[in-house]
């Protein structure tokens, strides 16, 4: 006899509910078509769990008596997969530790997470004082929102405590910022915002997706609304769409769970899998990009070709003194804007080798897009709204990944070389 055949198993085939007479049924009692569809693996031996969170695949959730389902609706419990799903569920109960907040929820997109909070909190008559520049996609919501339901907009630019002092009206509701902001990389005073909003009862909702959770942590100021597209730095590889609010308070927390149920913007839980991969690395990410963006951007900062450069790291950065108070390091997002105007900014996107072409950001992969020619282009801002955005020609967003910062400087250096002024 061979050695292997010596090795003892002791363990026992995998055997279905049918086979061990699970609800008084054994094989005997049904034909093999009901077998396949309704078998099921009754689990032996000590008592396990998976180290990674399975991805509940089910739409539905089978209950032993009928006042289950009102029960499990009522309490939370996995009912329907609109409604709640267990591995989606654990990526909030994940990113609300991180938040510390009184609740999370997670949605199918950034957009999906921003148009929520409107949803549930704005109404006809409202006013809400929104920066600018801001999301393009967020800005289409709130022109929706004031040409559809009367929703009364004010944008503020370079939004100071002092400048929205001036905007609040007597049915003024929500403030919305976004820190750092999409694409010049202002960064706003959350802390001084938040007491100004906070004495006149106004709402105020934070898009952080640029510094993400790793980074910012808002909520302990007082904010309601902690949002971001975690699409980008939470996920962290460029291979989900999703989106997230933490709350202050648990009513809040409510009143979004059913604008998610009610719309069914809820996130998938494959995509959920995927997020909670990415934030188990998150902070890890989020240090090494931050030190190499800090390197690239005082290159670019230093060369010739580059007519200015914003980067919350950098001693030049209007707000570098808030960035320093309330961002633990300084994320990937870099805005430079190249000399030669759309010609000079063309130059640099189109010649990089290692940096890749293309919108979105926060992935291990460094991107740099054009923002004049394509994410607040003129199909989504009017020449208005992007001169007081100060959307130039020659302005590259520039998202820092996880290859060798040198690297990525010598590529920045050579596409700079072939740019003639």
């Amino acid at each position: 006899m061979s050695d292997f055949n010596r090795i003892s198993i002791r363990s026992d085939p995998a055997k279905s509910n049918y086979d061990d007479g699970v609800s008084g049924l054994s094989l005997d009692d049904v034909r093999p078509s009901t077998v396949l569809v309704s078998a099921k693996l009754e689990p032996k031996g000590p008592v396990t769990e998976p180290l990674v969170i399975p991805i509940y695949h089910s739409s539905t959730y089978v209950v032993k008596e009928m006042e289950d389902c009102l029960d499990g609706l009522k309490e939370g419990a996995p009912i329907y997969s609109r409604l709640a799903n267990p591995t989606t569920e654990t990526a909030e109960a994940v990113i609300n530790g991180l938040e510390r907040g009184a609740g999370s929820l997670t949605f199918s997109s950034g957009m999906a997470a921003i148009t929520s909070v409107m949803l549930g909190f704005l109404k006809s008559g409202d006013h809400v004082i929104h920066q600018i520049p801001v999301y393009p996609g967020t800005l289409t919501a709130l022109k929706f929102l004031n040409s559809s339901y009367g929703v009364e907009l004010t944008a503020v630019k370079d939004i100071s405590v002092e400048a929205v002092s001036k905007h609040i009206k007597d049915n003024t509701k929500m403030l919305w910022i976004e820190t750092p902001c999409n694409p010049d990389i202002y960064v706003v005073d959350v802390e001084g915002l938040t007491q100004l909003a906070k004495s006149k009862n106004i709402l105020v909702a934070v898009d952080g997706t640029f510094g993400s959770p790793a980074l910012q942590h808002f909520m302990p100021l007082g904010i309601d609304f902690s949002v971001h597209s975690s699409t980008k730095y939470m996920g962290g590889h460029s291979d989900l769409i999703g989106g997230c609010v933490t709350t202050r308070t648990v009513e809040q927390w409510r009143i979004l769970k059913l604008i998610q149920g009610t719309f069914g913007n809820m996130l998938s839980p494959h995509d959920a899998s995927l997020l909670l991969r990415g934030l188990k690395t998150l902070s890890l990410r989020m240090e090494r990009i931050s030190e190499n963006a800090m390197k690239v951007a005082t290159y670019l900062e230093q060369h010739p070709k580059v007519q200015r450069v914003r980067y919350p790291g950098l001693t030049s950065h209007p707000q570098h003194e808030v960035a320093r108070k309330q961002m633990t390091s300084y994320s990937g997002m870099i805005m430079a804007e190249i000399k030669g105007g759309e010609k000079g900014g063309r130059a640099v996107a189109e010649n990089v080798r290692i940096v890749r072409l293309a919108v979105s950001l926060g992935g291990v992969e460094s991107l740099v897009e054009h923002p004049y020619t394509m994410t607040h282009g003129k199909y989504l801002m009017t020449e208005k709204e992007m001169e007081e955005a100060c959307i130039t020609p020659g302005m590259l967003r520039i998202s820092i990944g996880l290859e060798d910062a040198d690297d990525l400087i010598k590529d920045f250096g050579q596409a700079l070389e072939k740019l003639e002024l």
